[in-house]
């Protein structure tokens, strides 16, 4: 259960369906989870791009009347969660543009590291920006760019940029598909049933619209999509994987395929290779639902102690740490998650979570627990210690409050009053998502401080 560590964003493109406006809307709806503060689709017929984007759900958004005027088939979509720019309307996205070949709409998962010099240079050269989003950039350098053709002016834009990026583009005929050098964030490719392919941050996507995983979109790999024609690919920049390892710990999907692996299966071995370097004699495992709820499986299996659902959650609650006062947190807590007290009272338990980021969450659930009779809590995460913020588009809190960074396990045992509390190490954490590939195809900045870019 996440406090202040939010999902980022998600994107998805749809080419060559009559109907791809309402595919990239039931594609949104399976990438909810990403993002809930803003939804977007922009679709193109060949000679006009339409777009709709409005702060709130997808099914707040979208309905079937507006859903009709989306005509074409072609359409990009995407959830907001802010990592850069502010709650408003303005930005949220795709970020739509008319310039001198036309009108082109893009939407973006990750977060621009020069975004701000780049922005800076353009506003000397004339360049005026309705947003704060560093998405908003690649409009300006593609309209911008000495280029004859988009395809070209997209890559002069993209090498131009620095951090993480998964992008789609959509002019009035073509849509493009692009990651990053490092692949930051996921990106995979589908063949749509009956016909045309899909790009979407996550493959559960592709099971809700009836797709095929085709591959992922390769990390510093462009493609393009026409008419009649299979998606074209150019190698922009040479690949140096990177991806973020938080996607298997908390953001994906547990039935998605990210990064070419079973979440739920990685998950699970997480919490296997807890329950082998931090046993603890106990009566029960007992997930923080839902994101602990792999990991504890795998404990319990692994261990042979009983696993049990000990919490319930309510999932109309909204986001505990939307509230700007602990105590509406701590309100929020106790309505969203309610401990099985004819299950725990009594017992010994281990409660297993994804992460631990300021702490308070976690002390109201140990003391919820012992409150409903548990006579032990025993705290296990499922990854290592979150000690420095993210700057490649997971909105993170400052280092000053990631409790990891200001307390030792010790003392962050006694401050959320657990019996004992363990971290997953990172060598056990690389192990679990996939023993063949080394750290170096990873990027662990969020326990290590080890920056990429």
């Amino acid at each position: 259960m996440r406090e202040n560590m939010n999902e980022k964003c998600a994107v998805v493109g749809i080419f060559g369906h009559e109907e791809a406006s309402k595919l990239a809307y039931f594609s949104l709806h399976a990438l909810q989870h990403r993002g809930q503060e803003a939804a977007g689709i922009s679709s193109a017929d060949g000679t006009k791009v339409h777009t709709i984007k409005d702060r709130g759900l997808v099914m707040k958004v979208f309905n079937e009347t507006n859903l009709k005027t989306l005509k074409g088939n072609a359409a990009i979509g995407h959830t907001r969660y802010s990592t850069a720019g502010d709650d408003s309307i303005l930005d949220a996205q795709p970020v739509f543009a008319r310039y001198d070949l036309g009108e082109m709409a893009i939407v973006h998962n990750g977060n621009l590291t020069n975004a701000e010099e780049v922005r800076n240079k353009l506003i000397e050269k004339g360049a005026i920006f309705q947003t704060f989003m560093d998405t908003e950039n690649l409009i300006h350098l593609i309209a911008k760019s000495s280029k004859e053709k988009l395809l070209e002016r997209i890559i002069d834009a993209v090498e131009r940029i620095e951090g993480a990026f998964s992008l789609v583009f959509l002019s009035r005929t073509k849509m493009f598909a692009m990651r990053d050098r490092h692949g930051f964030r996921p990106l995979s490719l589908g063949r749509l049933e009956n016909g045309g392919y899909i790009v979407a941050s996550e493959t559960c996507a592709f099971d809700l619209v009836g797709a095929t995983y085709i591959r992922d979109v390769k990390p510093g790999e462009l493609l393009i999509f026409e008419e009649n024609k299979a998606p074209q690919s150019i190698q922009v920049f040479e690949p140096t994987p990177k991806h973020c390892i938080f996607e298997y710990v908390y953001f994906a999907r547990p039935d998605s395929s990210v990064f070419g692996q079973s979440v739920y299966e990685t998950r699970k071995n997480m919490g296997k290779e807890l329950a082998r370097i931090e046993p603890v004699e106990a009566d029960l495992v007992i997930p923080v639902p839902d994101g602990g709820v792999p990991s504890a499986i795998g404990y319990a299996q692994e261990s042979g102690i009983p696993y049990e659902m000990g919490i319930m959650r309510n999932h109309y609650i909204g986001r505990t740490f939307i509230e700007p006062t602990q105590e509406m947190r701590d309100l929020k807590v106790k309505m969203k998650l309610s401990p099985m007290t004819d299950i725990i009272k009594g017992k010994r338990v281990i409660v297993v979570d994804d992460s631990i980021v300021r702490g308070t969450t976690s002390k109201r659930i140990i003391r919820m627990l012992k409150e409903a009779g548990a006579s032990e809590v025993h705290m296990r995460i499922s990854s290592p210690p979150t000690t420095d913020p993210c700057y490649y588009g997971v909105d993170t809190p400052d280092k000053d409050k990631l409790i990891a960074s200001n307390m030792s396990t010790k003392e962050i045992c006694e401050f959320i009053e657990a019996d004992s509390l363990a971290y997953l190490d990172e060598e056990s954490l690389l192990r679990s998502v996939n023993s063949t590939m080394d750290e170096e195809k990873y990027c662990t900045a969020c326990f290590t401080g080890k920056y990429i870019v």
